[in-house]
């Protein structure tokens, strides 16, 4: 069968002089296909072990792309590391996953403790004092790895949908399961190879499922190492870019940034994910970028694209809550509650079959099973289909929060803030911001006598699982609401901060 690397290969057979990646380094297929053979040759020389894994810990450089290519191409399982983390939360997917290979940034070498595992420096001026991408390039020019045909079922991805700093889970995403997102991309939104992608989100997360897309059908992909927002606009115009997938936290800044008259003629995508708009802000991006603004909706469990809508669709004032229809590669159901099928317009866990769900929970068998029923997977998201087809996402059933396109499990967060001396109890819970989409949020109780400020707490917290999960606020309370069994109810917690909100 055709592995997921395949589809890059065969633009390079049908036009090895295009650009495969623009900016400051630009590479040719070719060259691009001769670099992602170098450093295969490297990976297999440090582990020749088929279907080992290499953790990838890196911002947004040609390094970076390359050497998960390369993985691809050797026929090992890319593990992800972002460098935005915390430390004990990467500390922590490493453990998980014991990936025999870790490539990093030399900016990123002190956010993890070191492991056994073989190192390759990713970007690093450093080329001559050990393994690295650059030198894997140089060193290995003109060779070609050993070909490793996988099974459809094989892990290709390791993934991680939420986790703690103690036991995150795993997401294996098989071969079957990339293949699946990358047809479905590839078809869904058209793309061809006029297409100049702007990288400017994390490739560790949504944007890297457009890789392999953009390169199959000959496109370009630009990186952006440092995404500010005014970065973002001065790359979509210096490089034609076409094409721009970013959270919704990443399109506000954008939206801020851009100066009176600015017009972006050569976009045709601007794809957002990972968390909902309202609205008032898809018809400020409309207003500001054109009738480009596109969306899509997946889990890490199936990654993009459960469903997704074009941008003349989402124009319709009716589609404006809606995250689209099921794409090709998904089969999508409403659960009743009894077994079946719920009726149009009535609300449900959303249950998701077909190719593009994941094969399960690394090393966790028992969620595995919790999750995957019958051929189905279990998204936690409660929703409803209309009777045109357009799935509308109305919740969580889980506690789960949704910042800025990036999963926060309270329990996370308190197991840290309960380790700061002074608190005594506390409870995380999100309320709904116009930036954030969510805001991660902590009520806190202290120790009698003592005496502590929000914006300690909430370094504390950045020190441990990084910005991302920090709380954005922090609201004292002599007590927290209980409910009748006992426990802490968020849901009046997060009513108490509305409230006060709006006093």
């Amino acid at each position: 069968m055709m592995m997921p690397i395949d589809r890059f290969y065969s633009a390079v057979a049908r036009n090895p002089l295009a650009t495969a990646l623009g900016g400051s380094t630009p590479f040719s297929y070719a060259e691009l296909a001769r670099a992602v053979d170098a450093v295969a040759v490297g990976l297999q020389a440090l582990d020749a072990e088929r279907g080992s894994r290499v953790g990838i810990c890196a911002k947004n450089t040609p390094e970076h792309l390359i050497a998960l290519l390369a993985t691809y191409r050797a026929g090992k399982v890319w593990v992800p590391l972002n460098p935005r983390n915390g430390r004990a939360e990467l500390d922590a997917m490493i453990a998980t996953t014991r990936p025999s290979i870790l490539v990093v940034d030399q900016s990123c070498v002190d956010r993890f403790i070191p492991t056994a595992a073989a190192f390759v420096f990713g970007k690093s001026d450093w080329v001559e004092h050990g393994a690295s991408v650059r030198a894997m390039m140089r060193d290995n020019a003109g060779q070609a790895p050993v070909h490793d045909a996988r099974a459809a079922t094989d892990a290709q991805t390791l993934k991680f949908s939420g986790g703690s700093t103690g036991a995150p889970k795993s997401v294996i995403q098989s071969v079957r399961c990339i293949n699946a997102q990358a047809d479905g991309i590839r078809d869904f939104f058209a793309f061809n190879n006029t297409d100049v992608n702007l990288i400017a989100a994390p490739l560790t997360h949504g944007v890297s499922c457009f890789v392999l897309p953009v390169l199959e059908t000959g496109g370009c992909h630009v990186l952006l190492e440092h995404a500010t927002p005014a970065a973002i606009l001065d790359a979509v115009e210096r490089h034609d870019v076409t094409t721009v997938y970013a959270p919704p936290t990443m399109l506000y800044g954008m939206l801020g940034a851009v100066k009176a008259g600015q017009r972006f003629p050569t976009l045709r995508h601007v794809i957002y994910s990972a968390a909902p708009m309202t609205p008032e802000r898809i018809r400020e991006c409309q207003r500001v970028f054109g009738n480009v603004i596109e969306t899509a909706y997946g889990q890490v469990e199936a990654p993009q694209i459960i469903a997704a809508m074009r941008a003349d669709e989402l124009m319709r004032e009716e589609n404006l809550a809606s995250v689209g229809r099921a794409s090709s590669v998904a089969t999508i159901r409403i659960d009743d509650g009894r077994g079946g099928s719920a009726a149009a317009g009535e609300v449900g866990e959303l249950l998701v079959g077909g190719p593009l769900v994941m094969t399960g929970y690394l090393d966790q068998p028992a969620l595995t099973a919790e999750t995957l029923t019958d051929g189905w997977l279990r998204t936690g998201d409660t929703g409803s289909i209309d009777e045109r087809g357009y799935l509308f996402i109305r919740g969580r059933i889980k506690e789960t929060i949704n910042t800025g396109g990036f999963k926060v499990h309270p329990g996370d967060v308190e197991a840290v803030l309960a380790r700061y001396p002074a608190v005594q109890e506390c409870a995380v819970f999100g309320v709904p911001d116009a930036k954030w989409g969510e805001a991660v949020t902590a009520a806190v109780v202290c120790i009698d006598g003592a005496i502590v400020d929000a914006s300690t707490l909430i370094e504390f917290v950045k020190q441990a699982l990084g910005s991302v999960k920090a709380p954005k606020s922090i609201r004292f309370f002599d007590e927290l609401p209980r409910n009748a069994a006992g426990k802490v109810s968020r849901a009046d917690l997060r009513a108490i901060v509305l409230a006060q909100a709006r006093a």
